[in-house]
């Protein structure tokens, strides 16, 4: 496989995979409201730059248009990204 440059290494500590549990901070539906909280979801795709994050309800992009497949991608270092916590005992 081809090396990918980039500017900044990859933080070996946020190291996803397919099938990870993971909130989001992002827009999304909460009952009838649009709130701008912290969000489950499922990583569904990984490359070294970017995590896509697919959801079980509604996420819009920052200026208010809804996303059709409730895939939103991040930056593998992002802060608007973590690992959800085992302890929490979330169900997916």
């Amino acid at each position: 496989m081809a090396s990918i440059p980039f500017i900044r290494p990859p933080d070996p500590e946020q190291n996803y995979q397919v099938g990870d549990p993971v909130e989001v901070f992002c827009d999304h539906d909460l009952e009838k409201d649009r709130v701008r909280d912290w969000l489950e979801g499922v990583v569904v795709q990984v490359d070294n730059k970017l995590v896509a994050v697919q959801f079980n309800t509604n996420v819009y992009l920052t200026d208010g248009w809804m996303v059709p497949d409730r895939i939103l991608w991040y930056p593998v270092a992002s802060n608007s990204i973590r690992p959800v916590d085992e302890d929490l005992g979330y169900d997916y």
